[in-house]
C-alpha cells in the first residue's frame, strides 16, 4: 500500500511554511520535501527533484543579480567566484540547518539511518526544492524576497571568501599567505549523543585564534575557522 507524503508531514510542514513566512499550499510544500528515497518506499509518488531544478534556476537568477548591483565595480570572474560561494552546496546546507529543514525533510529508510537529515546534499537539494515551490506558487518577486532574506548573510560576506565559502580553507590560504602556517582545529563534544553540541578551537602558530560551536563536528570548524578569519584579517590590517 502507498504512503501519501501528506499523511506523514502535514503539521511539520505547515510549521516550516511559517518560518518561511510564505503562503504555500500544503501539498505544493509537502512534494519539495519529498525525497526520492522515501518517494521509491511510497510507491513510485512524485519526488522534489523537478522543484529542486526550478529553484537552483531561481536561486541563480536571484543571487546573480544582487551581486551585480552590490558590486558595480567587479569583473565578471569576481561576480562568479562570489556567487559560487553564495550558492556552493555548502552554503546552502548551512542556511538549511538554521531553517531545520532536515527535520522536515521526507527520507526512505535507508537514508534516515545513514544521518540523511544532516547531509550537505540533501539540505542543499532540499532547499532549492522549496525556493522553487516559493516561486510556483507566489511568483518571482515574493520568490525574489524569500532568497534575498535566506542567502542574505552569506551575500555580505561572500566577497571575502576564498574558495566556495569554506571558512576552513579561506583561513588556510589566509594563514599561509601571512607565513603562519598550517590551521589545526581542537574539538570537544559534550551532551548525549542524540543532543551533542561540539566545540572547536582554530589554533594558528600555536594561539587560538577562533572559537565556534555546532551539533556537528564540521559546523563547529567552519564557526571556528570563521572566527579566526576576521581575527586574522584585523591582526594584519586588512579591511
Amino acid at each position: 500500500m502507498s504512503t501519501h507524503p501528506r499523511d506523514v508531514a502535514g503539521a511539520p510542514a505547515e510549521q516550516l511554511g511559517e518560518k518561511l513566512g510564505v503562503h504555500l499550499d500544503p501539498e505544493l510544500l509537502v512534494l519539495s520535501l519529498t525525497h526520492r528515497s522515501f518517494a521509491h518506499e511510497a510507491g513510485g509518488i512524485p519526488t522534489n527533484e523537478r522543484l529542486e531544478f526550478l529553484g537552483d534556476s531561481v536561486l541563480g537568477l536571484v543571487v546573480t543579480e544582487a551581486l551585480f548591483r552590490r558590486h558595480p565595480s567587479q569583473d565578471e570572474g569576481d561576480l562568479a567566484r562570489m556567487r559560487a560561494a553564495t550558492v556552493s552546496q555548502r552554503a546552502l546546507a548551512a542556511i538549511a540547518r538554521t531553517l531545520d529543514l532536515g527535520s522536515y525533510v521526507l527520507l526512505g529508510k535507508g537514508e534516515l539511518s545513514t544521518g540523511g537529515p544532516d547531509k550537505d546534499s540533501i539540505l542543499s537539494d532540499t532547499l532549492e526544492a522549496v525556493i522553487g515551490a516559493v516561486f510556483i506558487a507566489n511568483g518571482l518577486e515574493v520568490a525574489r524576497v524569500l532568497v534575498e532574506r535566506l542567502v542574505g548573510p552569506t551575500l555580505e560576506v561572500a566577497a571575502d571568501l576564498g574558495a566556495g565559502l569554506d571558512w576552513k580553507t579561506s583561513i588556510q590560504e589566509l594563514s599561509a599567505d601571512l607565513g603562519l602556517g598550517l590551521v589545526a582545529y581542537e574539538v570537544v563534544g559534550v551532551g548525549p549523543d542524540h543532543e551533542r553540541t561540539f566545540t572547536a578551537q582554530a589554533v594558528i602558530a600555536g594561539e587560538v585564534r577562533g572559537t565556534g560551536t555546532g551539533p556537528a563536528k564540521k559546523i563547529a570548524e567552519q564557526e571556528a575557522a570563521a572566527a579566526a578569519y576576521g581575527s586574522l584579517q584585523a591582526a594584519a590590517g586588512r579591511p
